[in-house]
């Protein structure tokens, strides 16, 4: 079986190479790099080693994961009929994309792979920068970069900046989390009598420097407390905090039962931000829901029952298990072949209730409650074919309903009459394709619009609701509808 044999080049110049290595890159096996760009290799080729580099490669391949595939390819063939040494920059297991390619395809191959050593670039980095990594740090991908994976309180060194491309990228996923001026760190050639350090602000990282395979960029761990408003972890530190023995006397004594009433006011706080088409006031109360979302956890947590991980791998598993069309081999081309799906798998769920209402919430508003439950009873036949029927259904329930309130004397009977034609009501809007919901929240607005407008008008003549008769605010609030409010 023939061998792979890959070293590292180390993070410096030839007088750091350990001498087992420098054997290994004066034997004579053939010798192939990853790249000549490396202080060590100007050395060799003073001595006058032989070597094959695949730097080519990267200018032909827009994509990284091509250039690897194919410098991956190119050294199997090579090591098929004899033994080859491989060199990659600084240690052969870190940040070497190639190598992992090569491990994990050898048995398939036929091939041994040997690592025969190599300095990583992290120590030399460690000591350019000054830092300790037993404070934890992160080393991190620039060529696969992504915001998502960043600890904003830990050391960051991003290796792998190979270009100005790819500064950009890092750049702007950076910026989306830090401020624009934040300090960073350009590291070029470290470990070597090249090193480089140089301390720029954040929005300057792509612009005149040049960048190159020894090029790594330094983030210092976040200090100000501010920038991490935006961090889901410093959110959850924050509640928390509030519901400890030192935090706020208010949170402290809230439960689940005691929070209900300002979930359902912050849900309808945002249902109205939305109607407004007002960006900043739906951010606003995007947070207020989500904060009550934060605290019931935080209570779970508490008690011992649950935590936000838990709700978060919950939600995460339903929506993977429901849309077996993304995440899965089901097909579902239309929003109808979607709801389908959805029902089947919900109904299928183990610890789901039988009933037909089961999916309907008992939580829900009364009025969203019976729009549900009407679409639910649709959906099993249970409905009229046109809206005439529903029209004389609302007219025999108004009958009905003034029957009780003329008669006056059983005042339940009024209310169970009164439900009725709410709930035949909610079923025109449905026939209508209106939501009822939405079309009161429009009334109730349409209320508050023209009920200012007969405030302004009193205001303005200096006077009071009481100086008016019924008559004369009722001409004001013809005004207003008359002027389009």
């Amino acid at each position: 079986m023939t061998k792979i044999i890959i070293v590292g080049l180390g993070a410096g110049d030839i007088n750091q190479l350990p001498l087992g290595v420098y054997k290994l890159l004066k034997n004579d096996y053939p010798l192939f790099l990853r790249t000549k760009e490396h202080p060590v290799v100007e050395s060799l080729e003073q001595e006058g080693v032989a070597y094959f580099s695949f730097d080519a490669i990267y200018e032909k391949n827009q994509q990284f994961t091509d250039v690897y595939e194919e410098i991956v390819e190119k050294l199997i063939s090579e090591a098929s009929d004899k033994d080859i040494v491989y060199a990659v920059p600084g240690a052969p297991i870190v940040a070497e994309r190639t190598v992992q390619l090569l491990l994990e395809r050898r048995e398939e191959m036929g091939i041994e792979i040997e690592l025969a050593g190599g300095q990583s670039f992290l120590d030399a980095l460690f000591q350019a920068v000054r830092i300790d990594p037993i404070e934890g740090f992160q080393l991190l991908d620039g060529t696969n970069f992504n915001k998502y994976n960043v600890q904003l309180t830990q050391h960051m060194i991003i290796g792998q900046v190979y270009d100005q491309m790819v500064a950009s990228n890092v750049k702007l996923e950076l910026m989306e989390l830090l401020p624009d001026t934040y300090e960073i760190y350009i590291v070029e050639n470290a470990g070597s009598a090249a090193e480089s350090v140089k301390k720029v602000p954040l929005y300057l990282l792509d612009h005149e420097f040049s960048f190159s395979n020894l090029t790594s960029l330094y983030i210092p761990p976040v200090k100000d407390e501010r920038i991490l408003y935006k961090n889901f972890t410093y959110l959850r530190q924050v509640v928390a905090t509030l519901r400890s023995p030192n935090g706020c006397p208010w949170d402290r004594e809230q439960t689940h039962q005691s929070l209900k009433k300002y979930l359902i006011e912050e849900a309808y706080e945002l249902l109205e931000a939305i109607d407004e088409n007002d960006d900043d006031h739906m951010v606003e109360e995007l947070g207020d829901v989500l904060l009550q979302i934060m605290l019931h956890a935080q209570i779970g947590e508490d008690e011992g029952y649950f935590t936000i991980d838990d709700v978060i791998e919950a939600i995460t598993s339903k929506m993977i298990r429901r849309h077996p069309h993304v995440f899965g081999d089901k097909a579902a081309k239309t929003v109808d072949e979607v709801l389908s799906n959805w029902q089947n798998i919900k109904q299928n769920e183990e610890g789901r209730e039988e009933t037909r209402f089961a999916a309907v919430k008992k939580g829900l508003p009364a009025l969203l409650q019976a729009y549900e439950l009407q679409k639910m009873a649709k959906k099993f036949g249970f409905d009229w074919q046109e809206i005439e029927p529903v029209i004389e259904k609302l007219k025999e329930e108004l009958d009905e309903w003034l029957i009780e309130v003329n008669s006056g004397v059983n005042k339940d009977a009024i209310e169970l009459e009164y439900g009725d034609l709410l709930f035949s009501m909610v079923n025109i809007a449905r026939f209508l394709s209106i939501h009822p919901e939405e079309a009161l929240i429009r009334a109730n607005q349409k209320f508050v619009r023209r009920f200012q407008y007969i405030e302004k008008k009193i205001n303005k003549a200096g006077k009071q609701f009481s100086d008016y008769t019924l008559e004369e605010l009722d001409s004001f609030w013809n005004e207003a509808k008359e002027n389009g409010l």
